[in-house]
């Protein structure tokens, strides 16, 4: 059996969803399981609905909403006709599930209010296409994965029970290896508690469940369908002449998106490579292109990898007795990262000081500063960019710093990192 992994992008339009169905006929007579994001830019809108919603602001919480229910509302109206009334039944339940939360205060922190609203995004999406799908003549079976997949309670980045998981999965899909014709589709980016409360897996999550139901069910393959032509070795939209990587290597990919590249979600390869899963990524616009390998095989003759990241700042901290940066302080300093849920993308010692690169949450690093001021002096310097490049050439270095004023160097064998403005 085979899992395909469809974004937003590849669902935000009446057309669209007409070619991700052309896509799956194209792939019927084999089990396969379908995992869907939020149609495009729904998340962000059920974020300021959440937004309105915690600061007290329930009349625009709500008015939020409706625009948002009439979005999905107008495209299932064009898109369905014999399943309409099915789907706007199903379609309804999910948009009360949230208008009874908007009605009441909060009460408790803003990421539990995150997750129970914004995860209806994939609800409502993954509704909308099943019918869709269904009145095409493609038979599927519509799942909530809030009854599949078991998380803990670390709501916007929650992490999965894999033993309860798993058990799930494999009762409910059994059919999958019984039946050459199963299709089964079902959210991305969501899970549920023990206490059945909505949780998140963290921005760009989708890629992640994938790659677990893969693992667990031992697919042959999973397939994410993106608006490229694959992995390319830059952001085209930033560089035109970015180039397609035919091949990659788990390795390479992990490290790619361990210093920020986009295409592929941090979490997504590890449950992938456990089990040797080739992961695709195909171009949902022609299905026709080969795409992006990603499996085994080590890497050779890659070009030059760019990765840019804006919204930076380093925290510039200094031993306030001029005692060494050691052991002692550097436990405390990841307790902190640790305590306010921070990623250094970057850290360079010294002898009595040291500095470190992050994204630039104001919140979160302001928190940051004021406790790790306990413990060092600290300056923060803001309004910076990191630029990382793997496998880098003197010429590209150069072409790129062109004009630059250097922050901050960080050079290994094959990873050259710089922070400028």
């Amino acid at each position: 059996m085979k899992v395909f992994k469809f974004g937003g992008a590849s669902v935000n339009s009446v057309e669209r969803i007409r070619n991700l169905a052309s896509i799956v006929t194209q792939n019927t007579g084999q089990p396969l399981v379908i995992i869907i994001s939020a149609m495009g830019k729904t998340t962000n809108a059920l974020e300021k609905v959440v937004a309105a919603f915690h600061a007290g602001r329930k009349e625009e919480a709500l008015a939020l909403f409706e625009q948002i229910k009439n979005q999905h509302l107008t495209t299932s109206k064009y898109l369905l006709v014999t399943r309409f009334n099915e789907c706007l039944a199903r379609l309804t339940d999910l948009f009360t599930e949230v208008e009874w939360l908007l009605h009441d205060k909060p009460v408790r922190e803003f990421d539990y209010y995150y997750d129970q609203v914004v995860c209806i995004g994939e609800l409502l999406s993954t509704c909308i296409v099943s019918s869709y799908l269904t009145e095409t003549g493609i038979p599927n079976e519509w799942l909530d994965v809030r009854d599949l997949l078991r998380t803990d309670n670390n709501f916007r980045d929650a992490g999965i029970d894999w033993e309860i998981s798993s058990a799930r999965i494999l009762q409910k899909l059994s059919s999958v290896i019984s039946h050459p014709s199963s299709i089964f589709l079902t959210q991305g980016f969501i899970g549920a508690t023990e206490d059945n409360e909505s949780t998140t897996l963290g921005r760009e999550g989708s890629d992640y469940t994938a790659a677990v139901f893969a693992n667990i069910l031992d697919a042959e393959s999973l397939s994410i369908w993106k608006d490229v032509e694959g992995v390319m070795n830059a952001d085209p939209r930033l560089f035109p002449d970015a180039q397609l990587i035919s091949e990659l290597s788990y390795t390479e990919v992990i490290e790619m998106a361990f210093y920020g590249a986009q295409v592929i979600h941090p979490k997504t390869i590890k449950p992938l490579q456990n089990k040797q899963i080739p992961l695709l990524v195909k171009c949902f616009l022609d299905p026709s292109l080969p795409g992006t390998l990603i499996h085994t095989r080590n890497d050779k003759h890659l070009p030059p990898i760019i990765i840019i990241k804006n919204n930076q700042v380093i925290l510039h901290l200094h031993s306030r007795d001029f005692s060494f940066v050691g052991d002692e302080p550097m436990r405390s300093l990841y307790e902190l990262f640790s305590l306010h849920k921070v990623r250094p993308n970057l850290i360079q010692t010294g002898a009595i000081g040291l500095q470190v690169c992050l994204d630039d949450h104001p919140e979160k690093i302001g928190m940051l500063a004021a406790t790790a001021s306990n413990i060092f002096d600290v300056q923060v310097e803001k309004q910076l960019s990191l630029l990382t490049i793997r496998h880098y050439t003197e010429e590209i270095v150069n072409r790129l710093c062109e004009g630059k004023n250097k922050v901050l160097v960080q050079e290994t064998k094959d990873t050259l990192q710089i922070v400028y403005y």
